[in-house]
């Protein structure tokens, strides 16, 4: 899908990762599209190769197991799902028959955070939580829909189980120029420079934090704002050197508080004794959110790009 690049436009993810698993497997005859009943996004990958198109209906534990057999016999599965239901439905399964093995099955996933707008049982508030604490496993969190043919590209040489976070992969903002950037595991990307604090979020709060940077600026606030797109591993020298160079650090998700980016990054601070002047984390209560657009909840819940640019005010007077 060639579209014309301006940050902040809106590109689907579930459009650009139905591109890419057509070009993978016109290139690579293993790779393969296995899917519980979430194929819109599949539906010419089904024309093309049939013979490589697994639906197994809302059975996202068979799913695990299936993709495990496929990964065993040298091929690469891409899991499509909705995050809720791959990841805690089918836990065990991903836990034993795929990371147990530290196979190369690839989960991308739909619906992060609260931006289903299908209620708590269609929200995924505890899936970083859930996923970073199975071994070898890979957690990634996108924002810009163009990086999912550069992660998935970038996959097939990788050898280990990946789990890729998207929003609702319906409009999501594009934020980079493509070509401009090289996405690594492993890596984060400082998407704006700034001396007074840091920013780190992921996914569809990337963008949330930079706006939220352009109206601190008004106020002569330099905000440094730093894509996470890599949860598992996460980029420690880079967390460490935005300590040291700004002192102030806020993390804001579209997750749960606790068990997310916000405790990995502290889990940092910890191990390498390296402390900010101030740190707080902005994101999903202890609450069953229920309905409504990601954008309304995050209002509801204090973690918009309006409550970011306030906490950064707040951590610097």
């Amino acid at each position: 899908m060639k579209v014309t690049w301006n940050f902040g436009s809106f590109l689907s993810a579930r459009s650009v990762a139905g591109d890419t698993i057509i070009e993978l497997a016109k290139k690579y005859p293993n790779v393969w599209a296995i899917t519980a009943d979430q194929g819109g996004a599949l539906k010419q990958y089904k024309k093309d190769f049939p013979e490589r198109y697994i639906d197994v209906g809302i059975a996202e534990q068979n799913l695990a197991g299936i993709a495990a057999g496929l990964a065993l016999e040298g091929n690469i599965p891409f899991i499509f799902g909705m995050i809720p239901f791959m990841t805690m439905r089918a836990c065990e399964q991903n836990r034993t028959a795929i990371c147990y093995q530290d196979l190369p099955v690839r989960f991308i996933g739909t619906g992060g955070g609260l931006t289903s707008g299908a209620g708590s049982t269609h929200n995924a508030m505890e899936d970083i939580g859930i996923m970073k604490s199975l071994v070898n496993m890979t957690v990634l969190s996108i924002g810009d829909p163009n990086m999912v043919r550069d992660i998935m590209l970038l996959s097939m040489t990788y050898p280990h189980p990946l789990y890729l976070r998207l929003a609702q992969g319906k409009q999501d903002r594009m934020l980079y120029e493509p070509g401009k950037y090289e996405f690594k595991i492993g890596m984060g990307l400082t998407a704006r420079d700034g001396k007074d604090a840091t920013i780190f979020a992921h996914g569809e709060m990337v963008f949330e934090a930079l706006e939220a940077a352009d109206t601190l600026v008004k106020d002569g606030i330099k905000v440094r704002v730093i894509d996470m797109y890599s949860i598992k591993p996460v980029d420690k020298d880079l967390v460490i050197k935005a300590v040291k160079e700004t002192g102030n650090v806020l993390v804001l998700e579209d997750h749960l508080t606790d068990c997310g980016l916000a405790s990995v990054i502290a889990d940092v601070f910890a191990d390498a004794g390296v402390y900010p002047k101030k740190f707080k984390r902005l994101g999903i209560p202890q609450v069953y959110a229920g309905f409504g657009s990601g954008e309304e909840l995050r209002k509801k819940y204090g973690y918009d790009k309006t409550a970011a640019a306030s906490a950064v005010k707040q951590m610097l007077e």
